[in-house]
């Protein structure tokens, strides 16, 4: 197909939340989709009224513009490739439907231009959409910043003019405005854009902090260690950029033999129209050989043998949740032989939960009391894992009282009154201390079980003495082991855990998934370079991801595919197919689909060659009529389409996920 060059990316004017692009191409207003639609509409408004045998004054000038306004493109780039001394399938496809259009087959020949039309336009749309996606990631990081000059003085400036060096204040609520380390200050920062970690970090004095990334409820002043054109999000747009256009440029399986199947056509049918005439044969009786001769050797049936089969795919797979962008990325599938998975949002769900309830026995509170008071102190808080106490509160029915004199100090928890009672909920390092006693001691066990775990240890005291520890995680979702069994039995080798969560945290969702190789830690570029490492070793890499951080990576596999539901804007975007529901199951499902597609790609390519070799030598051997060429021609397309056609039955995604 005719390629598509995407946009320049400029830094858009406005963003929407969490960073979600409001600059979005409409479909419309790109020319490829003008023109697909034009093309259909005058051949659906044509083809009834051929149908119904009405005059064909009335429906040959609908037919005449849908080749207009469909074939044009194409066959002026085919033009414009031949004075490269390049002929392309596209220029073959609009002279098989004009030769076609001019044996009678009006209607075939129309088909063939709308179905190179509307693939031409949904490339296009593709394309523009990534291109809007990487422009709106560009406003995760704010515009302005707050300098703080050495007199102390304030002011807001653009953070391109931001040197390294400079001081920024970065209020609660705000953005981070430049990759750089706190100087004072402490904070929760929520790192999700480009680590994928569920829970906000607690910031201090020496943290390293990430430009776009969402400050909490403290202040922080910050110095600047790189300029703008060099912070973690200007260089995931600029790898997503490279990544896509640097990618191999893909085709589907016809489209490689194009060149030599083009050149071998248009000379064999110049010959078969010449050389008679040289021998002294009758110009039309020549004519009309070799017009036969383009019409059995046409590779509309070939075309047609490729598309069922993967469009088929496709629509099967879009009923259960799947989308895959294009006919190219279903045969892209079938060839994955190792698969990165992404930890959060991915294999898990991405939200944090309370997972352990453990009430220190002194204390002698049940675990519905020790989750009480925590909920209650945490209630007023915006903080996700003061949500997910409460949440789990109200899971369990219970009621909260009403918490007072609540007080929230970054990076250390709440304190409230309970019932006549402080509670402090928060980070077990700080609010212990030093504290050397026995229920101290105790309480440091079960926060030691609870990360090694993997899990996040939540401290609960009451009136200064420890009462018991919560433990919040997030939850691996219900077919995530089941989806690395499947995905390990058919690459023949277990997944890779690539994740920018800790390694604790890491090591325990890959032990209890079945996956041996994990990599914790990563920023987008190391997951870009482990992607890069299994492709340089020969493998087919297919990356499953759901964030910003993950998008590099998705551009750079030689399949991406993105979790639907928590995905950001430029994950689903960039990658090549999207999971639309909140489950993992649909990924082995689809490249099974696949691989089923591709081999019903090579049955109808059989079937189609066997016909065209037929009736090719029966032209040239004997004297093929040409209502027979055109029957035989059009019966091969039939067959390769309803074989092709098979993958839209339940029973084929039935098969492909068992």
């Amino acid at each position: 197909m005719t390629s598509v060059t995407p946009a320049p990316v400029a830094r858009a004017t406005s963003a929407g939340e969490g960073g979600a692009p409001r600059h979005r191409t409409r479909v419309l207003a790109l020319p490829e989709a003008r023109w697909a639609a034009a093309a259909t509409v005058f051949f659906l408004l044509a083809l009834p009224l051929q149908l119904a045998g009405v005059t064909a004054w009335a429906w040959g000038p609908l037919y005449a513009v849908t080749y207009v306004a469909g074939g044009w493109e194409p066959g002026w780039e085919g033009l414009r490739a031949l004075r490269d001394k390049t002929l392309d399938v596209d220029l073959l496809m609009v002279v098989a439907a004009l030769g076609a259009a001019s044996i009678g087959q009006v209607m075939d020949g129309a088909l063939l231009i709308v179905i190179f039309a509307t693939s031409g336009a949904l490339e296009a749309v593709a394309t523009a959409r990534t291109a809007d996606a990487v422009r709106g990631l560009l406003d995760l990081a704010p515009a302005t910043a707050t300098r703080v000059d050495a007199d102390g003085s304030e002011a807001t400036v653009a953070v391109e003019t931001l040197s390294v060096g400079d001081i920024i204040l970065v209020r609660p609520g705000e953005r981070v405005g430049a990759d750089g380390r706190v100087l004072d200050g402490a904070s929760d920062v929520d790192q999700a854009t480009i680590t994928g970690e569920p829970l906000p970090l607690a910031k201090g004095q020496g943290d390293e902090v990430f430009a776009g990334t969402l400050n909490g409820t403290g202040a922080l002043r910050v110095r600047v260690d790189r300029e703008a054109s060099d912070t973690v999000v200007a260089r995931i747009v600029r790898m997503v950029q490279e990544a896509s256009g640097t990618k191999a440029p893909t085709q589907l399986f016809i489209e490689k033999v194009e060149q030599r199947y083009s050149l071998g056509m248009v000379a064999a049918t110049l010959a078969v129209f010449l050389v008679p005439l040289t021998f002294g044969a009758d110009l039309t009786d020549a004519l009309l050989r070799a017009m036969t001769f383009m019409i059995v050797a046409s590779p509309c049936a070939v075309v047609l043998a490729t598309m069922p089969p993967l469009l088929s795919a496709i629509a099967n797979a879009g009923r259960h949740g799947v989308l895959v962008k294009s006919a190219v990325v279903m045969e892209r599938l079938g060839q994955v032989d190792a698969v990165a998975l992404d930890k959060t949002g991915t294999l898990t769900e991405g939200t944090p939960r309370v997972t352990d309830v453990r009430p220190l026995a002194a204390s002698r509170l049940g675990e519905g009391e020790l989750l009480v008071l925590a909920a209650a102190a945490e209630h007023p808080s915006e903080h996700p894992l003061a949500r997910s106490v409460v949440d789990a509160a109200h899971e369990r029915g219970l009621a909260l009282p009403v918490a007072e004199d609540f007080d929230s100090t970054p990076g250390v928890g709440v304190t409230a009154s309970v019932d006549g009672r402080v509670v402090a909920v928060g980070a077990p390092a700080r609010l212990l201390g030093g504290a050397t006693d026995a229920d101290s001691a105790l309480a440091a066990v079960l926060v030691g079980e609870l990360e090694d775990g993997g899990r996040t240890a939540v401290l609960v005291t009451v009136d200064g003495t420890p009462v018991g520890v919560l433990g919040v995680g997030d939850r691996l979702r219900p077919d995530a082991t089941a989806t690395v069994t499947s995905l390990t039995s058919l690459t023949g080798t277990a997944p890779v855990l690539l994740t920018g969560d800790n390694p604790r945290a890491a090591a325990r969702l890959a032990a209890e998934v079945g996956i041996e190789d994990f990599r914790a830690g990563l920023l987008p570029q190391h997951k870009v370079g482990a992607v890069r490492e299994l492709e340089d070793s020969g493998r087919k890499v297919m990356v499953v991801g759901d964030g910003v951080n993950d998008a590099p990576a998705l551009a750079a596999a030689h399949t991406g595919v993105a979790m639907g539901r928590a995905g950001s804007d430029l994950a689903l975007e960039t990658a090549d197919a999207v999971i639309v529901r909140d489950e993992l199951a649909p990924v082995p499902a689809v490249i099974a689909l696949s691989r089923r597609a591709r081999r019903l790609v090579v049955q109808n390519l059989v079937i189609a060659g066997v016909f065209i070799t037929g009736l090719v030598i029966w032209d040239l051997a004997g004297h093929l009529p040409l209502p027979l060429g055109v029957a035989g021609h059009e019966g091969s397309t039939v067959i390769v389409g309803l074989n092709g056609l098979r993958l839209l039955r339940e029973a084929a995604w039935r098969r492909a996920a068992e």
